[in-house]
């Protein structure tokens, strides 16, 4: 190839190859000008302008199965030409992406039926074909009125309200309208004055979808999060809405956070396997792509809810007369380089269901999600125990718990039978008992001689074989099984409107209030049949009448599956000891019995006091 050299320095010895250089420029520029007359001429500035999206028809329903992307193909952008002033280059705008009018897209498999509007590119209807309403309705998971003030789930949340309100309150063109079966893919695009806005989404078979969010001003990524800004179609209540949770995992910790400790706002950062909210039996979780870089706002607002509230307990058939506000929670995950992507599940707290969903990098599952109270370990092997039942035959939840109360209370006759001898031993040496008490009697109780009394009562009861604490290991046993039972029944989908006999809904109180009666009776009969011993006699007739009060009263208001459990366990509890009462052991116990409260009486052995426990 030639070399070109500056002409000032070769002096003029080189003229040629400038001289050719120049000819090649001209014959350049004058081709141009050839070329560019035989362009067509722009429109005259008397003509219309080009045709806008908001001027453009929306487009014909798709018909289901139709491709991504054909029916965005059929709306033209809209693009802008200012010509310039004789002859000048023209300058032409960005083009605007944006529907016309407002549409819907239907995305529907044997799990759901989701409803988006291409206004914001959100969800406005999200049914779950095998659950309904308490009214027998088909569920819709989307709480409408919350939505209508906070926003609809798969809305975009931003840390710029104004630009937020812009971008979900702009009408996205879809990749496809009307009714889609899935495997299926949703595309919403919206271009408009720099901001620029794609949401795709894609859906199979499962309760679990996939979602990419991407938002830019001016080229520049903006970190917009994708939400489920809070409430669920199901929460008619107030207990339901005090089950409202924010559920995370971070770092393979599972966190439950009650409305009171959530701040409205407030980021978290990765590495965020799972997170989002949830009541007691449906959740919207969001499972990053990338946990490490994921961030998680947390909402909190609260909603009036008196005109729409179904209460319950007393004043439930009166109209409300004062605002009620409840807590709502919502959820919005992102990442810290701005674009999104991200899995969605949104459906029940089922056990079965959620073992399989896992987090990113074959992270943790949603299992923990269900919180099961207090005594959740006793209360989540509880409910596997329970659903192990139903699922080997008994089809009916009510009979399942009846059987497990049975298994739980054959398992437990051991320790029963412990007690009754370690309680006969206790009866055996109380007259000795007595006497090194009445040695001492004559100190007061901050006197060092009492710490002397203690340790020969202890040694006698070690000599003896009895365990001081040997009465309370029924106790021990049956309190955290009754809370455990009392934290998950109310907190699993599975017994969801779960009927029995004439109750239509275990997790709902009797409306006949036949078990709550059933458990006073039930009740009174195991303080009157169990041995106490060592008890004063007036103390052991308070017990009887106050224990099934409480336990009566406590039962009218709660689910009726936790009364039906106690109710079944107590009349087991009475079988047993009835038996247990007419053996050896069980009469050597109400022969001691009755002769310490004659003795306690002043009777001298000629008359026996009343009893109310131990009866055979």
């Amino acid at each position: 190839m030639a070399e070109f050299k500056n002409p000032n320095q070769q002096g003029g010895q080189d003229n040629h190859s400038f001289l050719l250089m120049m000819l090649v420029m001209v014959a350049v520029f004058f081709g141009l000008q050839y070329f560019q007359s035989t362009k067509p001429k722009p429109a005259s500035p008397k003509a219309p302008a080009a045709a806008t999206a908001q001027n453009t028809p929306a487009p014909a329903n798709t018909p289901a199965g139709s491709q991504p992307g054909t029916a965005a193909s059929t709306q033209p952008a809209a693009v802008t030409k200012e010509a310039a002033a004789k002859g000048a280059s023209a300058k032409t705008a960005a083009p605007a992406v944006k529907a016309a009018a407002v549409s819907t897209t239907v995305i529907e498999n044997e799990l759901y039926r989701i409803t988006f509007s291409n206004k914001g590119g959100e969800v406005t209807s999200w049914i779950l074909k095998r659950y309904k309403t308490d009214e027998g309705k088909p569920l819709d998971i989307v709480h409408d009125q919350a939505a209508e003030k906070f926003g609809y789930p798969l809305s975009i949340y931003t840390y710029e309200p104004a630009l937020t309100t812009s971008i979900n309150q702009a009408l996205y063109v879809p990749s496809a309208t009307g009714h889609l079966a899935v495997p299926a893919k949703l595309t919403f695009t919206y271009s408009e004055g720099g901001l620029d806005v794609v949401k795709t989404f894609s859906f199979d078979e499962t309760y679990v979808l996939h979602a990419t969010v991407q938002v830019t001003r001016n080229g520049i990524p903006v970190r917009a999060l994708l939400s489920w800004p809070g409430g669920f179609g199901d929460q008619n209540n107030r207990d339901s809405y005090g089950s409202s949770q924010l559920a995370t995992n971070i770092s393979g910790k599972t966190e439950h956070i009650d409305p009171k400790k959530v701040s409205g706002g407030a980021t978290i950062n990765g590495p965020i396997q799972w997170a989002g909210v949830g009541d007691a039996f449906f959740a919207a979780v969001f499972l990053p792509d990338a946990p490490d870089t994921a961030t998680l706002a947390s909402l909190h607002t609260e909603l009036d809810v008196a005109k729409t509230i179904h209460r319950t307990g007393f004043g439930s058939g009166s109209p409300a007369t004062k605002p009620i506000m409840i807590p709502v929670l919502g959820a919005a995950i992102g990442d810290t380089s701005g674009p999104v992507s991200t899995r969605v599940y949104v459906g029940p707290k089922a056990i079965s269901v959620l073992k399989a969903v896992k987090a990113a990098n074959n992270g943790p599952n949603l299992e923990s999600i269900v919180d099961f109270g207090f005594f959740g370990v006793i209360g989540k092997y509880l409910f596997i125990s329970l659903q192990y039942i139903h699922s080997a035959g008994v089809t009916n939840w009510g009979w399942a718990i009846i059987i497990l109360t049975i298994l739980i209370n054959i398992l437990m006759l051991p320790f029963r039978i412990k007690t009754m001898q370690n309680g006969l031993k206790m009866q055996r040496i109380q007259p000795q008992m007595n006497a090194i008490k009445e040695r001492y009697k004559k100190y007061k109780a901050t006197d060092p001689k009492k710490t002397e009394m203690n340790a020969e009562i202890m040694k006698l009861q070690k000599d003896n074989g009895v365990n001081m604490f040997g009465g309370c290991i029924p106790t021990l046993i049956t309190l955290p099984l009754l809370y455990a039972f009392y934290g998950m029944l109310p907190r699993v989908v599975e017994l969801r409107h779960a009927h029995w006999l004439w109750i239509p809904d275990l997790q709902n109180p009797d409306p006949w209030h036949i078990l709550p009666i059933v458990m006073v009776i039930s009740q009174f009969l195991v303080q009157w049949y169990t041995p106490s011993p060592g008890v004063d006699a007036q103390q052991q007739k308070l017990m009887a009448f106050t224990m099934p009060a409480i336990s009566g009263w406590f039962t009218w208001y709660y689910g009726a599956g936790l009364a039906l459990y106690w109710a079944v366990g107590n009349f087991i509890g009475i079988i047993q000891q009835g038996v247990m009462n007419r053996t050896s052991l069980g009469k050597e116990m109400r022969q001691l019995a009755a002769k310490r409260a004659r003795r306690k009486s002043g009777t001298g052995g000629k008359a026996s006091p009343k009893v109310i426990q131990g009866k055979s």
